[in-house]
């Protein structure tokens, strides 16, 4: 029988959307106020989800304290309180989107899961704006 366990967690960044390779007019354009040159901040909302077996000694899918370290030291460690665009290495050739940081947080969470498991990641940059992403 196959469960999805989850778990919640937030960090705050700051970022700047926009592509190098476009004038500043284009970026605005696209990006609008996300590409301003000062950058801004949200406060991510995170939802961690691991999908398995129920383990018959454990009970667990999965041990919500260890899904717990591990968003703790493989993300929120390196995105809180950050410059996404400056501080953290994934963002110096690739854009800061909501899309992006999904798929980094599942790049670095998904060796630390056991491979049976499926993994999803659920970030909301606004209460209204979220991504899904599962690999």
């Amino acid at each position: 029988m196959r469960v999805k366990v989850s778990r919640k967690a937030h960090f705050n960044a700051a970022h700047r959307l926009y592509n190098p390779a476009w004038s500043d007019k284009k970026n605005k354009e696209v990006f609008g106020l996300c590409s301003n040159p000062n950058y801004h901040g949200h406060n991510y909302e995170l939802i961690v989800s691991v999908t398995g077996d129920i383990d018959q000694e454990t009970g667990f899918v999965m041990d919500m304290k260890i899904l717990k370290d591990l968003i703790k030291t493989k993300v929120e460690n390196v995105l809180d309180h950050k410059n996404l665009n400056i501080e953290v290495v994934e963002f110096t050739k690739l854009n800061p989107t909501a899309e992006n940081i999904a798929i980094v947080i599942w790049n670095k969470l998904r060796p630390e899961i056991e491979a049976s498991n499926e993994l999803e990641i659920v970030l909301y940059e606004t209460p209204r704006n979220f991504v899904t992403y599962s690999g």
